[in-house]
């Protein structure tokens, strides 16, 4: 149970980042970005020991389809994290004194294409720096993580609103940020990058089991 604790927890503080600086922010809001990944980066550190601190069910199937996330563990994970989401959305919502929130328009296929892009960035990234042999003990996964995803949301956010990640979309389409009739685009993209992730991870490090 602790781990699936500690993925409610980081998906919760992530999410509550996003609705508290997106929604009538309090912040600037050309500085979201840079704390949503500071959020993102201080729960992996914070929890990463513990469930690995994925916070994000494209990472749960990419950890998963690597080979570093028990099949067991895969459920729970991804309720652990939509439960998170959703009660951060919740949170914010009050916090926020329920505001009128128009959902962002969004054009299907370069949403598609942007969200599959930042979220494999994202996907390809923890891989690479938090479950590679090459790299493991090192100290600065967390920075990579949540620098990645602070890159891929100032470089794309304006195309698909900036998920890359399940639970941030349907976190989002709570928080009235994403219209529930847009919310499979983000489902097949950041799926469909967390699995393309682990591939290329495979095809890149065949050794590394």
């Amino acid at each position: 149970m602790k781990k699936y604790l500690v993925e409610f927890i980081g998906t919760f503080f992530l999410v509550l980042t996003v609705g508290m600086t997106v929604i009538d922010p309090v912040v600037a809001v050309g500085f979201a970005p840079l704390a949503i990944g500071s959020a993102l980066m201080i729960m992996v550190y914070a929890g990463g020991h513990v469930s690995g601190g994925h916070y994000n069910p494209a990472v749960t199937i990419a950890a998963w389809l690597r080979g570093r996330c028990a099949t067991a563990d895969v459920p729970a994970y991804l309720v652990a994290q939509v439960l998170g989401a959703a009660a951060a959305s919740f949170i914010t919502l009050y916090l926020k004194s329920d505001p009128t929130v128009t959902p962002k328009e969004i054009v299907f296929v370069p949403a598609l294409i942007a969200e599959l892009i930042g979220t494999f960035a994202l996907c390809y990234v923890v891989l690479n720096t938090a479950t590679a042999k090459a790299t493991a003990g090192n100290s600065n996964y967390g920075l990579a993580i949540g620098f990645t995803v602070t890159v891929m949301a100032y470089a794309l956010s304006g195309i698909s609103g900036g998920a890359f990640n399940p639970a941030v979309a349907v976190g989002g389409t709570l928080m009235h940020l994403v219209k529930v009739s847009n919310l499979w685009v983000y489902l097949v993209a950041n799926f469909g990058a967390g699995a393309l992730a682990a591939l290329t991870f495979k095809f890149t490090h065949p050794d590394d089991k």
